[in-house]
Formats: structure tokens, C-alpha cells, sequence
């Protein structure tokens, strides 16, 4: 049996490995802006948002140093043409099955169980290793945002890693 893993000692470890001073854990003081669904969710739009690195073959990776950018990956995509490029965890079991991080193979059958109204064209991702917390309010949500909103998203699926 394998022990718990102490993530804050972890990350703090890995961002000083690269180079970063001492990590700190992001402070939101303001309220969560919530929405409530128009419609029922077997009638949405939903949209896989992750942060686990995937990417398609083909595209290029992401790299480790403060990497903003976005991947769209099509709906229809074969899961092996899936990679991973991360700094922040060990990538083993997304590599041997993306589903873990990226669970597309998951909303499709959600959609063909009509439990869900249809999985949007893109999915969308990135590496979320961002030391920066201001860029990603400033550059990845907006942009994560302006991509839903061109989808036409009724509700996204947030897969953090």
C-alpha cells in the first residue's frame, strides 16, 4: 500500500526545481460567481476544460515555464493520438489512459446515453502548471471563457490536475 502524498511539500519542491522562489497557494477573497442551467443537462452543451497537459499528436506540446496557451482538441479525436506534457505530476497513468485526466471518452457515452444534450466540438487544454496566478486570470480564463462562449457551451466540465 502505497502512502498519502504531501502535495503542498511536492509542489513546492518541483517549483523550486525549476527555478521559482517558495510557492504560494492562491487566496480568492471574493464571492464564486455561480450560474444556474437554463435548460436541463440532457438538453446541454457541455465542454471538457482541462489542465492536465493533453494535447493531440500533431500539435505541439506544452512547455514547462509559465505555458498560457490552448489547446482545442476536436470531439471526435482517437484517444491515441492523445499525449501528455507536464511538469507537475507524474504522467504514467494519463499516458497509459488519458481518461483519467481527460475524460472525453466519458462524455461521449454520456451523450449517447442522451444524459447530457451533445459534448461541444473542442474540447479545451492546458498545462496548469502556471506559477503565475495573475496570468491565468489575466490571459487563460478569458480566453478559456471566450472559447466556451464561441462553442456555444452550456456547461463545462472542469478536470483540474
Amino acid at each position: 500500500m502505497s502512502s498519502p502524498v504531501d502535495y503542498i511539500a511536492l509542489t513546492r519542491s518541483i517549483y523550486s526545481a525549476a527555478g521559482y522562489g517558495p510557492y504560494h497557494w492562491v487566496e480568492n477573497a471574493g464571492a464564486v460567481a455561480l450560474t444556474v442551467p437554463t435548460k436541463p443537462l440532457a438538453a446541454s452543451r457541455v465542454a471538457l476544460v482541462a489542465s492536465g497537459g493533453i494535447y493531440q499528436a500533431g500539435h505541439v506540446a506544452f512547455h514547462f515555464r509559465d505555458d498560457t496557451s490552448i489547446r482545442r482538441i476536436p470531439r471526435d479525436v482517437d484517444l491515441h493520438e492523445l499525449r501528455t506534457a507536464h511538469f507537475a505530476y507524474d504522467q504514467t497513468d494519463a499516458r497509459a489512459d488519458p481518461g483519467c485526466v481527460f475524460p472525453l471518452e466519458s462524455l461521449r457515452t454520456l451523450e449517447k446515453e442522451r444524459v447530457i444534450g451533445e459534448v461541444a466540438p473542442f474540447a479545451l487544454t492546458f498545462m496548469g502548471g502556471i506559477y503565475s496566478a495573475r496570468r491565468v486570470e489575466e490571459e487563460v480564463a478569458p480566453r478559456v471563457r471566450q472559447l466556451l462562449t464561441e462553442m456555444d457551451a452550456d456547461a463545462a466540465l472542469l478536470v483540474p490536475v
